[in-house]
């Protein structure tokens, strides 16, 4: 069970997921006319993403650059997420 966790392959199916989850609520806006902005919605699910892909990158053993990267990716992306719900 610990090989789960420990070799990143779980935080992949939750990237999986979390993309899902994108297509599935820009159906949703695109079919309704309602729901969550696609830019409030990509920026906010963008954050999440490259927080998990850093813990993934930390998990199967890439360079402190690679983890580096997500993370200030995250950071930029919950910025302007957090720039869009202000202004907003």
């Amino acid at each position: 069970m610990t090989a789960i966790f420990m070799n990143g392959r779980l935080i992949d199916l939750i990237l999986i997921l979390v993309l899902a989850e994108a297509i599935g609520l820009m159906m949703l806006r695109w079919t309704t006319g309602s729901g969550i902005a696609p830019s409030a919605l990509l920026a906010n699910l963008a954050a999440g993403a490259f927080l998990l892909a850093a813990l993934r990158c930390g998990l199967s053993g890439a360079g402190a650059g690679w983890i580096g990267l997500c993370l200030t990716l995250a950071l930029v992306a919950h910025l302007t997420d957090l720039r869009a719900r202000w202004f907003a």
